[in-house]
């Protein structure tokens, strides 16, 4: 299962209570709910969240739950219990900011999955037409929807200003988004609430290398209950499932193995293998996914996915390592290195060592390319490579 699908299959019991809305879901995070999933929209947009507790933090809980590294909604005790969002800040900016709303009920995290009323979208379209028709411009839905709309302009202004947006921009969009606003009809409905997850919600976000390694390497973990909840939700029954490994093949209790082959020799320690085929592997602390070579090394923190290797030496990842094989649609494939030290948004303009192109380079080349005709040769060069070694 990719985290692509593993989001679709998570979203679905959404669905039901969203009929008529267009509901959007980050596709790098994947949360089960511990709150009531079932609910009816009283508010044309609505965000999901973790509301922590009953009433609002102190000054010293802000800090103590980290909600000065997060975008927050906050929610008013009042009728209609309207919600706001703020983007990290301090206790103090945020009750002043959040004023607008009156007496501040529950407040918590905000998860960035929302859902709009078909008017609600409408009106976007509409104010945005000259935007979508150029096809030039980029707004992000949190700070250029969602937080000019919730908040007065100064507050607006102040926080676009952390960004390094200078204040006569961000006066001046705001003031677009009010007169948008102001020519709304609400009907009968709010205009931006919240939808809360339940702040015992397990959360498995994907949107850096480091947390990609850490959820999936979770998966060995057999003590921890959200480990236990997560093998759950992806179907994992048992530590090796679908799976013929050979009897010279050592693996520790430690570790999980899914749809491989490893057929002659080999160490398997405290690592994640998922549709792997190999002569050999000796891996320690690594995730491999979608690999077909003759012999796959890899050490700790080490990340192997979608790679085909049909020479003598195989795959050779170090510790640290992240190797990905990028296939084109003729049948080519390029690898792509990094560590697992780096951001890859920090880096997403820098060619890194052992690498022809960065990040960027490789997303514009491909982001155009037939994913299903680029799918059926991955699964051609897998087969053929396993073929040459007799597997």
């Amino acid at each position: 299962m990719t985290v692509l699908e593993a989001v679709v299959k998570q979203t679905g019991i959404y669905a039901p209570s969203r009929k008529g809305r267009l509901s959007v879901f980050w596709g790098d995070q994947v949360f089960i709910p511990s709150a009531a999933f079932s609910y009816t929209p009283t508010h044309h947009v609505d965000i999901m969240c973790t509301l922590l507790g009953d009433t609002p933090p102190t000054a010293e809980e802000w800090t103590e739950q980290g909600l000065d590294k997060y975008g927050v909604i906050a929610v008013s005790k009042g009728e209609g219990r309207n919600a706001a969002q703020v983007e990290k800040v301090d206790h103090a900016t945020a009750v002043k900011m959040l004023k607008s709303l009156g007496d501040i009920g529950q407040v918590g995290p905000s998860l960035g999955s929302f859902s709009v009323s078909a008017l609600m979208l409408e009106a976007l379209c509409s104010e945005y037409a000259s935007e979508l028709s150029a096809k030039a411009g980029k707004f992000d839905t949190d700070p250029h929807f969602w937080m000019p709309l919730t908040l007065p302009e100064e507050a607006y202004a102040s926080l676009m200003g952390q960004k390094g947006v200078d204040a006569a921009t961000s006066k001046a969009h705001h003031d677009r988004m009010a007169k948008m606003k102001a020519a709304f009809d609400l009907g009968s409905m709010g205009l931006f609430g919240a939808v809360d997850v339940g702040s015992d919600a397990a959360w498995w976000d994907y949107g850096q290398l480091k947390l990609y390694y850490k959820n999936n390497i979770s998966l060995t973990d057999f003590d921890d209950q959200t480990a236990e909840l997560y093998r759950r939700f992806l179907g994992v029954r048992a530590a090796k499932e679908n799976s013929t490994i050979g009897d010279a093949v050592k693996v520790d209790s430690k570790s999980c193995v899914f749809s491989s082959t490893v057929k002659d020799s080999g160490s398997i320690t405290n690592s994640v293998l998922a549709s792997v085929n190999a002569l050999s592997v000796e891996v320690d602390g690594a995730i491999v996914v979608n690999c077909t070579a003759k012999s796959i090394k890899a050490g700790k923190n080490a990340v192997l996915y979608n790679i085909v290797d049909d020479s003598e030496e195989g795959i050779v990842a170090c510790e640290g390592d992240v190797i990905v094989g990028v296939t084109e649609e003729d049948g080519s494939m390029m690898e792509l290195k990094s560590k697992h030290s780096i951001c890859g948004g920090k880096a997403w303009k820098q060619v890194l060592d052992g690498n022809t192109m960065s990040f960027e380079g490789v997303h514009g080349k491909n982001k155009d390319a037939n994913v299903s005709a680029i799918e059926t040769k991955r699964k051609h060069l897998h087969k053929q490579a396993s073929a040459s070694f007799g597997l």
